[in-house]
């Protein structure tokens, strides 16, 4: 149970996949993390430990090793609501170009 002095933070970690056959092709990875913490600084250390905790290596059932690392840690901010227990918004960005957007975004429809 988290102390009654913690807020909800949420954290967008970037990780890179790669492999050690030539014909793979490097995956990147977005996710949002949520952590309590009294701080900002507090959270961003839970999220960069998490995030670090997910990284290493493993063997494929090719025999290929994976590896996943940490690009980078985008952004900690607090949650949008501070009380999560029945749901809530939990994280807003903004951008400019649409079109950038959905050359990124493979969930994105092509019908809007």
């Amino acid at each position: 149970m988290t102390m009654a002095t913690e807020k909800p933070f949420v954290a967008v970690v970037l990780y890179e996949s790669t492999c050690d056959s030539p014909d793979y092709q490097t995956l990147y990875r977005e996710d949002f993390v949520l952590v309590h913490a009294r701080t900002e600084d507090e959270a961003r250390e839970l999220v960069r430990a998490r995030a670090e905790g997910e990284a290493g290596s493993h063997t494929n059932e090719r025999g290929e090793v994976i590896t996943l690392s940490v690009k980078r840690v985008l952004d900690v901010a607090p949650a949008l609501d501070a009380d999560l227990t029945r749901g809530g918004d939990l994280y807003s960005r903004h951008f400019t170009d649409f079109d950038a957007y959905r050359a990124f975004e493979p969930l994105l429809s092509e019908k809007d």
